[in-house]
C-alpha cells in the first residue's frame, strides 16, 4: 500500500484536475497528450519499484511487488475516468469488484485450511489484474466517446512540453503530499508502539478505528465532486465552485457527524465491542471525535485548495501537520501513552483543515458554511448530541439510538431541499 502510494506520483489528483480543466476550457485536442503525460511515468515507476521489490524484499513482499504496476495503473486510470465526470468505473471496479474478489479468494483459502502466507498474498493481489484491464477499457471508452477520436493529430512539440511542465508542476507537490499523508495516517501507531509499548499501540488502534469510516465518506464525496469543482475553477465560475463546496460539505457533515457524535456519547459501549480491557480508552475517543467534527465541518478543503491550483500550499500544510503530530507525540506519548498520540493526531487534523480553510477563503474566495452545512450540523448535533443525553437514561442505549436515528432520518427528509438531497435522484 505504501509503495503504491509512492508510485502513483500524485496522479489521483493531477489527472482529474487536468482532464477536467482541459475539457472545461475546450482544449480537448490535448486530452490524449495529458493521458500519456500522466500514465506513462506511473507505469515506469511502478515497474521499476516492482523489480526492486522482487530482488530485495523478503517473501511474500517480493511476490506482491509483481502486482504493483497493475495496482498503480488501475488507480491512475480510474482517476482519469473521473476527470471525464465518470464515477461509475471507480464504484464498480474499485469499491465493489476488487474488494469482493479479494474477500472471496481469501475466504476460500481460509475455509480450505491453507496456511501459506504466499497464497494469501497472491489471492489478495491477483484481482488487480482484471481490475486494471477493465479500468483501461473504461478509460478508452471515455476517451473515444469524447470530441477527439484516437486518430486525432497530436499537439506540437512546444505545446506538448508546456503541457507536461504544467502537469508535473501541479502534480509533483501532490506526489510528495500523498506520501506525507500516508505517513500522517500510519506513523502515530508506530510511535505509540515504540514509545509506549504494544499494549498502548493496540489501545490506540482500536480507539481510533472509527476515524477510518469517516474517511470513506469523505473519499466518496470528494471523488464525485472533484472534477466538477476543477471545471468550475478552471473557467473562473466561483459561484458554482462555492455551491459545490458547500453542498459537498453539507453531505459530509450529514454522513459523518452522527458517527463521531455517537462514538463520543457511547464511547464505553463502542470500545467494549473490542473487549472489556479497552473501555478505559474513552478519553482517546473523545479527543479524536471532537477533532473530526471540526475537520468534517471544514469539508474537503484540501481538495478545493488543490483544484484551485495551490498544490504547493497543500504540500506545505500536510508537512506542517505531520511535523506537529510527531513533535506532540514525542513529547506526550512517554507520559500519557495512547492519549498523547490521540492529542498529536488531533493537532495534526486541526492544522490540516483550519489552515487551508483560511487559505481557501482568502485566496480563492470560497467557504463551506452554506445553508446545507448549517442545517446538517444542527440536525446531527440535535439528534446525536442532545437527544441521547435525554433518552439514554430513560430508554437505554439501544432504544435511544433507534429513536435518534429515526428522528435524524425524518429531519433529513424534511430538510431535503436545503441539504440538496433532491438532486441525488437525477444525476446531472
Amino acid at each position: 500500500m505504501l509503495a503504491g502510494g509512492v508510485v502513483k506520483l500524485g496522479t489521483q489528483t493531477g489527472l482529474v484536475y487536468w482532464l477536467a480543466r482541459l475539457r472545461a476550457q475546450k482544449r480537448t485536442h490535448l486530452l490524449g497528450a495529458c493521458l500519456r503525460i500522466g500514465l506513462t511515468p506511473v507505469a515506469v515507476a511502478a515497474t521499476a519499484l516492482a523489480v526492486v521489490l522482487w530482488f530485495a524484499a523478503p517473501a511474500p513482499l517480493d511476490t506482491l511487488g509483481l502486482f504493483l504496476p497493475l495496482a498503480a495503473f488501475s488507480d491512475a486510470a480510474l482517476a482519469a475516468t473521473r476527470g471525464y465526470r465518470l464515477i461509475g468505473p471507480t464504484v464498480r471496479l474499485d469499491r465493489i469488484l476488487r474488494p469482493a474478489m479479494q474477500l472471496t479468494a481469501v475466504a476460500a483459502l481460509a475455509i480450505g485450511g491453507v496456511r501459506s502466507p504466499m497464497a494469501y498474498a497472491v489471492a489478495w493481489a491477483a484481482p488487480y489484474l482484471p481490475v486494471a484491464l477493465l479500468a483501461a477499457y473504461a478509460l478508452r471508452q471515455a476517451y473515444e466517446s469524447g470530441p477527439v477520436p484516437l486518430a486525432a493529430r497530436r499537439p506540437g512539440q512546444k505545446t506538448y512540453l508546456a503541457l507536461r511542465a504544467g502537469f508535473w508542476r501541479f502534480t509533483g507537490p501532490r506526489a510528495v503530499a500523498s506520501v506525507a499523508q500516508l505517513a500522517l495516517q500510519r506513523v502515530d501507531v508506530l510511535l505509540v508502539a515504540g514509545l509506549g509499548g504494544l499494549a498502548a499501540a493496540a489501545t490506540y488502534a482500536v480507539a481510533s478505528r472509527f476515524v477510518v469510516l469517516g474517511q470513506f465518506a469523505n473519499q466518496g464525496i470528494t471523488q464525485s465532486v472533484q472534477p466538477r469543482l476543477a471545471e468550475a475553477l478552471a473557467t473562473g465560475d466561483r459561484r458554482t465552485a462555492n455551491a459545490l463546496y458547500q453542498t459537498a460539505t453539507g453531505w459530509l457533515v450529514l454522513l459523518t457527524w452522527p458517527l463521531h457524535l455517537t462514538v463520543n456519547t457511547y464511547a464505553p459501549l463502542y470500545l467494549g465491542l473490542f473487549g472489556d480491557h479497552y473501555r478505559h480508552a474513552g478519553p482517546i475517543v473523545v479527543v479524536l471525535a471532537s477533532a473530526m467534527l471540526v475537520a468534517t465541518g471544514c469539508g474537503m478543503v484540501d481538495v478545493v485548495l488543490s483544484m484551485a491550483g495551490r498544490t504547493r500550499w497543500n504540500l506545505a500544510n500536510v508537512l506542517a501537520a505531520l511535523a506537529a503530530m510527531v513533535l506532540v507525540d514525542l513529547a506526550l506519548i512517554p507520559r500519557y501513552g495512547a492519549l498523547g498520540a490521540a492529542i498529536g493526531l488531533a493537532v495534526a487534523v486541526l492544522l490540516n483543515n483550519i489552515v487551508p480553510l483560511i487559505q481557501v477563503g482568502r485566496a480563492v474566495g470560497l467557504h463551506p458554511f452554506g445553508p446545507g452545512t448549517v442545517a446538517a450540523a444542527a440536525l446531527a448535533f440535535t439528534c446525536f448530541g442532545v437527544l441521547p443525553q435525554l433518552l439514554v437514561p430513560a430508554a437505554g442505549p439501544v432504544a435511544a439510538a433507534v429513536l435518534c436515528a429515526a428522528a435524524y432520518a425524518f429531519g433529513a427528509y424534511r430538510l431535503r431541499r436545503t441539504l440538496a438531497l433532491v438532486g441525488l435522484r437525477t444525476p446531472r
